[in-house]
């Protein structure tokens, strides 16, 4: 029995010695993570001059939405991601930030809003792009998709971050910000919020571009639909509601739809079409009930959008035609008119 109890002694040890090493492991790794603070929101980071990595941009865009950096800010998907700030701010006398996100549904749209509306109780600029994400119809609207979507960085009690951060995300994303801080890798995202995501210009296949749009077909928003349209409901309008009136009143908020490539659009007259002009009308009227607010519609058949060699795809257009909306917008909001647009309201 003694040999027997005995024999055991080394395991019992090693085992021992292997738990307390996985331990200090952990600890060692979880202590990395809140040291470097990939996503730039804990309270007791140490100082650092962090830059966003995560390619989900639901988790780099809280910290630049409260960033005292920016007083104005551009909301949207991805097909308002390549507005440039550097672009915008001279012709707005503001400082932007994007926080356009890939695919973003209105909910995270909103969300991402909420955060800026109020670290910036004296925002300049609101400036939301909308697609059809914004005209969808029926009873309700998609909250989610399948990227993460981290809610407590949306919420002001940044404390629950440090039971957040010991994941395969935050390790590697942990791991990418330590090689930009120590010089080992070049940061890939701006400051700004403004990334680009599509090729470089200079890389631009016309060809390529054209098979992508072949294979589009007309763009109409989703939901139940049943009667005239005067009685079709929009779930979002509520969201764009009170997104409009928790800005302070004198500032500025441009509200503009996309311009989708001519494919997507539908014709005049046709029930799709319908779906879309009661969305404009629905817009128009929010706007009303809110000082100092601008609705431009770019989705219509323009120079723009004629123009097959202004897309990468149906909803993506090139750089250039991303400076060109924002001189457009700037334009519009003195007044002028262009063929690239049709200033809803004010009429």
């Amino acid at each position: 029995m003694s040999s027997s109890i005995s024999s055991s002694d080394p395991w019992r040890r090693f085992f021992r010695l292997a738990a307390v090493t996985a331990a200090v492991g952990l600890g060692l790794v979880y202590a990395f993570v809140v040291l470097v603070d990939p996503y730039d929101t804990l309270p007791l980071s140490p100082p650092a001059h962090r830059v966003p990595v995560a390619s989900n941009q639901r988790f780099s865009y809280p910290t630049l939405a409260r960033s005292p950096r920016f007083d104005s800010a551009l909301i949207g998907t991805s097909s308002s991601r390549l507005l440039r700030p550097d672009v915008l701010n001279p012709l707005f006398g503001a400082r932007f930030v994007n926080l356009a996100m890939n695919d973003a549904t209105v909910y995270e749209q909103s969300q991402i809003f909420g955060v800026f509306a109020r670290a910036h109780p004296a925002a300049k600029t609101l400036m939301v792009g909308l697609d059809y994400r914004w005209c969808v119809t029926g009873p309700d609207f998609q909250k989610l998709t399948f990227r993460t979507f981290p809610e407590w960085m949306y919420r002001d009690n940044l404390w629950v971050g440090y039971r957040e951060m010991f994941n395969q995300y935050a390790i590697q994303s942990a791991g990418q910000l330590f090689g930009i801080l120590i010089g080992m890798k070049k940061p890939d995202q701006g400051l700004d919020g403004y990334t680009s995501f599509v090729p470089p210009d200079a890389t631009y296949d016309a060809a390529r571009a054209l098979a992508h749009l072949q294979d589009t077909g007309q763009a109409i928003p989703v939901g139940e639909r049943a009667g005239p349209p005067t009685s079709w409901m929009y779930p979002t309008m509520p969201v764009l509601r009170d997104m409009l009136h928790a800005m302070p009143p004198g500032s500025r908020k441009l509200l503009f739809f996309i311009p989708y490539n001519h494919r997507l659009l539908t014709p005049a007259g046709s029930p799709g079409a319908e779906v879309w002009d009661e969305c404009r009308r629905r817009v128009v009227a929010e706007a009303k009930a809110v000082p100092n607010t601008l609705v431009v519609d770019f989705m219509r058949l323009s120079p723009i959008t004629r123009q097959d060699e202004n897309y990468w795809d149906g909803i993506h257009y090139r750089t250039g035609i991303a400076d060109r909306l924002a001189n457009d917008m700037a334009a519009a909001l003195r007044g002028e008119t262009s063929d690239d647009y049709r200033v809803l309201w004010p009429e």
